[in-house]
């Protein structure tokens, strides 16, 4: 065998990816994590965070994951900034190539997590301040409050649901004139007297000072447009892999998400997705930060066995 670089590389540096780097190098492993931009992922524009275990009274999303950064490093866990260009992963040793160079690496797992389509109706500027991609993570933030959510689909319409557990007011925007939720979720909702469907109907922009304030729509088939006051935004029109990278490297499913197993484990040997880049019924940090877990255990037992 060639020599290898690395025991591990890890990519992305989010909750995943700095668990999988802390537990891999608290086992003494030689690991390298590697994300392009800066350590946190997702959660550094998460501004409150009160359901990870630990935090009673709840933690902002930077300093979690500055936590996370800072009890990786000090377990010996090295960070670079690169970003992946492409995977080669025809071999037993993987190689990774940056813009400048190529790292070999006896295994490898993939923590480049996912991003939330946008719509492109101002909802970046909004991000922490009243817009979310995630009921579970946010709706208790609008206790009391009026919401709109965007979306028709299981997603869009369950967490409407769970939204109402909170919100006084949740109006549901879509774009048809029917949705396309299971019958199941679709009747929950028509009997919760809380969510106001707005039909055939799309979001064109979000208004606000320092928080969101209201959200302008328009009825496609009329073109009737009229601004409905909102304390949030919530927006569920799908997510995205970040995977540009992997250019068919490994298995996915429809969606372009990862296929992994049980011990995170993809098609490919030695290769292990952890966090939201991975086909998973829920994208969460606890199932994140899990998902690490396992992985770095798992990359761990296939070192051994080479």
């Amino acid at each position: 065998m060639s020599k290898s670089n690395y025991d591990l590389v890890i990519i992305g540096a989010g909750p995943a990816g700095l668990t999988a780097g802390m537990y891999a190098a608290r086992a003494r492993m030689n690991v390298l994590l590697l994300e392009k931009a800066v350590p946190g992922g997702q959660i550094l524009v998460t501004d409150w965070i009160e359901n990870y275990p630990g935090f009673p009274e709840g933690i902002s999303g930077f300093d979690l994951s500055e936590k996370m950064r800072i009890q990786a490093e000090e377990m010996g866990l090295k960070i670079e900034i690169a970003e992946v260009h492409s995977l080669n992963l025809s071999k037993e040793l993987k190689e990774i190539v940056l813009k400048d160079r190529s790292i070999i690496t006896k295994s490898l797992i993939i923590a480049s997590g996912a991003s939330p389509k946008n719509l492109g109706i101002g909802e970046d500027k909004f991000i922490g301040k009243g817009v979310s991609f995630c009921a579970t993570c946010d709706a208790p933030f609008f206790k009391g409050k009026t919401v709109v959510a965007i979306g028709g689909g299981d997603t869009a319409v369950q967490e409407a649901i769970f939204l109402t557990k909170f919100a006084k007011k949740v109006y549901l925007i879509h774009r048809r004139d029917e949705l396309r939720a299971a019958k199941i979720l679709q009747e929950r909702a028509f009997e919760n007297n809380k969510i106001e469907i707005v039909w055939d109907s799309v979001a064109t922009s979000i208004e606000g000072f320092f928080g969101v304030e209201s959200v302008k729509i328009k009825n496609i088939k009329t073109n009737e447009e009229k601004v409905l006051k909102a304390d949030g935004c919530f927006i569920w029109v799908g997510i995205l892999p970040n995977t540009s990278f992997l250019n068919d490297a490994v298995e996915t499913d429809e969606f372009g998400f990862i296929l992994a197993d049980t011990k995170m484990q993809t098609s490919v040997p030695g290769v292990y997705a952890v966090g939201d880049v991975r086909d998973t019924p829920l994208r969460q940090i606890t199932t994140a930060v899990g998902d690490a877990a396992i992985a770095a255990l798992s990359a761990e037992h296939f070192i051994e066995n080479l």
